[in-house]
């Protein structure tokens, strides 16, 4: 029953990236690809062949199978419902973190082996800015370790309560500033814009740029799976102690369409920031995430 998770996963990452193209053209007035459209190109991108640069070696090879296998790896670390992860232990969250982290290392190097300059332009902010991000998130987990006195994913997911004002307005305040960081993670708007075709303003697919055939294909599938375990972190703040299978996966289900509608929706409506004051939008998560942590001192006063 544990793979329950990993399944359920794997079968919202085929909806996921349809669902925000769907949403943004609706928004748009237009009629837009189909629901399946990202996976049939992901589909047809493993069919064709991979060109590498003669400057290349086995480290731009190896990156995109690597950058893979960790996101599915941080997917492991996942509760569901009453379920623990596949991987759970003590301190699996920072585990969770530092395993993507691998992932984007061996991208930002690749991108760097090259010797390209706008690659390695890209490289060099998608670095900046996971380095200012890192603060935001692990302030938050910790908080939330703190008001539970857990470490694993499963037990602080499992021992939440939101009974009161402050824990309500904290839930809120957390739930924001885990969007803002997904949204930097997965170097999406306001942060990047994947459309975007100008090089000099351009993050993440700057760095894929020298990517191609069956390296992109995972890349890209990767980035919906990235997108989904981030879903899935969110949904087991819903799910209740007893909870029956098939409505965890009826609420699991309902998060991740919300959550791809919310996305098409920023996306469709906001612009992009201006690339010099992204380092102080990303900052200002820290802060945020240190309110959480005092909101909770206070939570956690109240209860002695």
């Amino acid at each position: 029953m544990k793979a329950a998770g990993i399944i359920m996963i794997f079968l919202a990452s085929l909806i996921f990236p349809g669902i925000i193209t769907r949403v943004k053209s609706i928004a748009s007035g237009r009629k837009g690809p189909g629901l399946f459209q990202p996976i049939y190109d992901i589909i047809r991108l493993f069919k064709k062949g991979t060109i590498y640069s003669t400057t290349a070696s086995f480290i731009f090879k190896i990156a995109p199978v690597v950058y893979f296998s960790t996101i599915l790896s941080a997917a492991f670390l996942l509760p569901f419902n009453n379920m623990p992860g596949l991987l759970s232990f003590d301190g699996d969250f920072i585990a969770f973190s530092y395993i993507l982290a691998l992932g984007k290392f061996l991208m930002i190097i690749a991108a760097l082996d090259t010797a390209s300059a706008f690659n390695g332009m890209g490289a060099s902010r998608e670095a900046l800015y996971s380095m200012l991000v890192e603060p935001a998130f692990f302030v938050l987990m910790a908080s939330f370790a703190m008001l539970t006195g857990h470490t694993s994913f499963y037990e602080i997911l499992s021992s939440l309560y939101f009974n009161s004002y402050i824990a309500v307005f904290t839930g809120i305040l957390a739930a924001f500033n885990l969007y803002q960081i997904i949204m930097v993670e997965n170097s999406r708007l306001p942060y990047d814009d994947p459309k975007t075709h100008l090089e000099l303003t351009m993050i993440h697919e700057v760095m894929v740029l020298d990517n191609s055939g069956f390296d992109l294909a995972l890349i890209s599938y990767a980035s919906s799976l990235k997108f989904v375990i981030y879903g899935t972190l969110i949904s087991n703040f819903f799910f209740t102690p007893f909870m029956p299978l098939y409505f965890a996966i009826l609420i699991f289900f309902t998060i991740q369409i919300l959550f791809a509608i919310i996305i098409g929706l920023a996306e469709s409506f906001r612009a992009r920031y201006k690339l010099r004051n992204n380092n102080k939008a990303i900052v200002l998560l820290t802060p945020i995430s240190i309110l959480i942590f005092l909101s909770i001192l206070m939570i956690i006063t109240k209860q002695f």
